[in-house]
């Protein structure tokens, strides 16, 4: 009985039971989607308040401003060269085994992707990048605005910092409040097993395990590919820069199951955030990493656009050259960055990739409807993976780690973390 009593356990078992009832009882899908939401939507109020006093708590104490803008750099090229190599796989995964070939393209239908069709016209990456500057904060705050708070976090940080001494009692008081928020946090998560069987109840009762049959050989490619992504890429990573990848796994394994429950990786961002810290990862590197992370690193989701991409190339009997192919990953390094945090933003991303090689109909994003949300939960867990792996190697290459504390409580005993 006293396993019952381990939160990942209980993580695990609200997932069965989930998979169970909106098996059984697909009526209750509706409930299940309002549970999983709420359990999100408490996460999500805790997560830009955890983001600020992380990340100006981090750079108040930093001292060097030079680190956080070398922090910073390489965070952004860390990034750039980890998801184009997930787009490349994409492409080449999905080229070699043809997971496209043999469906009948008359299973679209024009009038469910309009929707994503309009928004991708609107999509403009310059946009994107100049929406990070806030005009009202308190609004960015209201909204969840994750760049926009970061923005605003770093700001307030080095002004802190500038303060030197003067400031000291600020700070103090700025790390008893987020002391506060992170216990909140730990309060929220006793509820992940009840998220979590939301979820699964929720995708089960209405998508049904008939929905994988049709599309049953993309949905293996595509857990194929993000499999040995993790397997091979991130963990050669990881051996380079002197961590083992299978023991930083079990360290988050209860994030992980947070994340496959309610196929998205933002309810673990808080508690990825702490946990890093508590390994010895330095404040400023996690402050700085792991939300920039969530927009600009999502190795998984570019696995899936660069694979969904050469699929309906297949779908529809279409040849792409090896020009076209490259152009296909070039506009994807750019459009998967421009989408990031706006709902249903794979359809939109595709969308406007398509619209942009003018080669695939846009039609054929229907064809993927039914199953993205049983291809979301890999593609959650695969860019929760990259954004910890990416702390981990950027913390190490500064310098910015305790070894003695990472070693001790994720590659030996850290039992402490166990029960919750």
């Amino acid at each position: 009985m006293k396993y019952l009593k381990i939160l990942y356990i209980q993580v695990i078992i609200g997932i069965v039971l989930g998979i169970l009832v909106g098996w059984l009882f697909p009526a209750f899908a509706p409930t299940g989607k309002l549970i999983s939401e709420k359990f999100i939507d408490l996460i999500k109020m805790i997560i830009a308040p955890i983001i600020f006093f992380t990340i100006a708590l981090g750079i108040a104490g930093a001292g060097d401003m030079k680190k956080v803008g070398r922090v910073g750099g390489k965070g952004l090229l860390y990034f750039e060269i980890v998801t184009t190599l997930a787009l490349i796989i994409g492409v080449l995964v999905a080229y070699f085994i043809k997971p496209g070939v043999g469906i009948a393209a008359g299973h679209t239908g024009a009038d469910k992707v309009a929707k994503f069709t309009s928004q991708a016209k609107e999509l403009n990456w310059v946009d994107f990048f100049t929406h990070i500057i806030p005009d009202n904060i308190f609004k960015s705050f209201a909204e969840g605005d994750i760049l926009q708070i970061l923005f605003f976090s770093i700001l307030f940080g080095v002004g802190l910092n500038r303060l030197g001494t003067y400031g000291s009692s600020l700070v103090t008081t700025l790390d008893k409040i987020s002391k506060v928020i992170f216990n909140i946090m730990k309060m929220i998560m006793w509820l992940a097993p009840i998220g979590a069987f939301g979820g699964m109840a929720y995708t089960i009762g209405k998508f049904g395990f008939g929905t994988l049959l049709l599309l049953g050989k993309l949905m293996l490619t595509f857990y194929l590919t993000v499999f040995l992504f993790v397997v091979v890429v991130l963990n050669l990573i990881c051996r380079y820069n002197g961590f083992s990848l299978w023991k930083l796994l079990r360290y988050i394994k209860v994030e992980l199951l947070v994340t496959l429950g309610a196929s998205s990786s933002e309810p673990a961002l808080p508690n990825i955030m702490q946990k890093l810290e508590a390994a010895g990862c330095d404040k400023t590197v996690v402050g700085l990493i792991i939300p920039t992370g969530y927009s600009f690193n999502l190795d998984g989701t570019a696995i899936y656009l660069s694979m969904s991409v050469i699929f309906l190339a297949q779908v529809f009997g279409i040849e792409l050259s090896i020009g076209q192919q490259l152009t296909i990953t070039g506009i994807l390094m750019v459009t998967s960055k421009g989408a990031a945090g706006v709902t249903g933003s794979g359809f939109i991303v595709l969308a406007s990739t398509l619209a942009a090689i003018k080669v695939i109909p846009v039609e054929g994003l229907a064809l993927l409807l039914g199953v993205d949300r049983f291809m979301s939960e890999a593609r959650a867990i695969t860019n929760l993976i990259g954004n910890t792996v990416a702390t981990v190697v950027i913390a190490k290459s500064e310098k910015a780690i305790d070894e003695t504390l990472y070693r001790a409580v994720v590659e030996g005993q850290g039992q402490k973390n166990e029960n919750w």
